[in-house]
């Protein structure tokens, strides 16, 4: 039998994610600018959902996953505060799944994801983009914007 073995990752952000009874659920799905009356800004809450397609030939074995951010020079940015006061540019994990009874050559499974990113500050306007690795090679890229705007004036109606 034919056919690609090699392991795809769909991915979104989203305001916020969760993860239950083996799916992501999301709030906020399908944006990729965010808008800033003041810069820098401290983000609550960005949402990244996963979705990790392993095929039959690719379970049983060890794999790994990463996600980090850049901005668009390819700098990469800090997400987070360790507890011993270090710096954290990258999440990340190993994950393995089995060949349940009935799975055959040309199935896959599915390894659902779901990562949350609390209160990322952002110097300046312009273009991030996160970055996931599977099994140390760059599998996907999602990029988005931060915009500076003005303050927006009100609308005023007219009667007629």
């Amino acid at each position: 039998m034919g056919g690609n073995y090699t392991m795809e990752i769909d991915a979104f952000l989203a305001d916020s994610v969760v993860l239950a009874d083996g799916k992501v659920y999301a709030q906020g799905i399908g944006w990729n600018v965010l808008n800033s009356l003041q810069m820098p800004v401290r983000q609550n809450r960005i949402g990244i959902g996963l979705i990790i397609r392993v095929p039959y030939t690719a379970t049983n074995q060890d794999h790994t996953f990463e996600l980090r951010l850049e901005q668009e020079d390819g700098d990469k940015m800090t997400l987070g505060d360790d507890p011993s006061g270090g710096r954290i540019e990258a999440f990340g994990g190993q994950f393995q799944v089995g060949r349940p009874p009935g799975m055959v050559v040309g199935d896959e499974q599915i390894v659902p994801f779901a990562l949350n990113i609390d209160g990322l500050v952002f110097e300046k306007a312009g273009r991030y983009i996160f970055v996931i690795s599977l099994d140390g090679h760059e599998t996907k890229r999602l990029p988005f914007r931060i915009v500076q705007i003005q303050q927006a004036l009100p609308i005023i109606q007219k009667g007629g």
